[in-house]
């Protein structure tokens, strides 16, 4: 656990840490279960969208629709629950627009052999404009359902509690670790992240695997826009706007590398987190801009992706003197 490929996950477990315990000495209150716990019921929808970028970033591709593809999950969902579809159905058929969307952005760049930015930055304006083709205004969800979701309390002991969106983002968190880690697709992504033409000379399925990424990007995604849903009880085309950055620095700074091949989704947990921190600490100081997490986010994203170079030049240089 001492190798270099993993000081960028404890460097962001570190400053998790840091952050936190800053914040309890700086304002009374701070330093509770809750406070904690509200980080992952306020972000559980960044979360879930982050586990499936993580498989993107690490397959070294980038997903730039996965925002887009929150708005329209919403969109759909506020439409059909408003002409009186079961939830059920509503919540399977939008989670099969998001796999099929995700799938077939993995097969263009595939078999097209066009770069994934281009093609998911093509995709986040196909999925924003199909949110304006069903309407330009808010749809209000009012569904039974979707508002008793929205408003159960899991009470826990303490006296703290968390919501339905918890229970699922920490669900697809130990799926992702078991699909990256204990299966046959996890394996493959890396490899493919690690050398995409080694993989092929190995007979891996490159086509299959990179399909599926995108695919599980794509659920991952739609989840997250379900889970919104839940979190907003609204559908509209500017909800998630410019979320696919959050998510991607969220990933960044949980130790992936942007070049591929390396990756922790324990590392996007923490990354999430670091972004939740910084908000709370921002809304408890009051004074404060919230435009200063962008900030705050963005430096360290910054030195994060420095930190990134520097190991990466130091792996080679130990190759290359070896």
């Amino acid at each position: 656990m001492l190798k270099r490929q993993y000081i960028p996950l404890w460097v962001t477990i570190g400053l998790f840490l840091l952050i936190f315990i800053v914040g309890s000495f700086r304002y009374t209150g701070f330093f509770s279960m809750q406070v904690l716990l509200n980080l992952l019921i306020d972000n559980a929808f960044l979360l879930i969208a982050a586990v499936g970028m993580t498989f993107v970033i690490v397959s070294g591709g980038i997903d730039l629709s996965v925002g887009s593809m929150i708005a329209l999950t919403t969109m759909v969902s506020a439409s059909l629950l408003q002409q009186g579809w079961p939830p059920m159905i509503v919540i399977l058929l939008v989670l099969i627009i998001g796999v099929l969307f995700g799938t077939a952005m993995g097969a263009i760049i595939h078999y097209f052999n066009i770069q994934p930015f281009i093609v998911t930055l093509a995709g986040m304006f196909l999925a924003r404009g199909l949110c304006y083709v069903i309407s330009i205004n808010t749809i209000t969800i009012d569904n039974a359902f979707y508002t008793s979701v929205a408003q159960t309390k899991i009470k826990l002991p303490g006296g703290s509690f968390i919501s339905i969106s918890v229970l699922i983002a920490l669900a697809v968190v130990a799926m992702g670790i078991y699909l990256a880690h204990y299966t046959k697709f996890g394996r493959n992504t890396y490899a493919v992240g690690g050398s995409e033409p080694s993989s092929m000379l190995m007979g891996l399925p490159v086509a299959r695997t990179k399909m599926m990424v995108f695919g599980f990007s794509g659920f991952c995604s739609a989840l997250a826009g379900i889970v919104f849903t839940f979190y907003m009880l609204s559908g509209y085309g500017l909800h998630a706007n410019g979320m696919e950055l959050d998510v991607i620095a969220a990933v960044v700074i949980g130790g992936t590398l942007l070049t591929g091949g390396v990756g922790y989704v324990v590392g996007t947990f923490f990354g999430v987190l670091i972004q939740g921190v910084i908000q709370t600490i921002i809304s408890f100081e009051g004074t404060l801009s919230s435009w200063w997490t962008r900030i705050v986010i963005g430096v360290l994203l910054l030195l994060f992706i420095l930190l990134q170079r520097l190991l990466g030049e130091r792996r080679l240089t130990g190759r290359s003197s070896g």
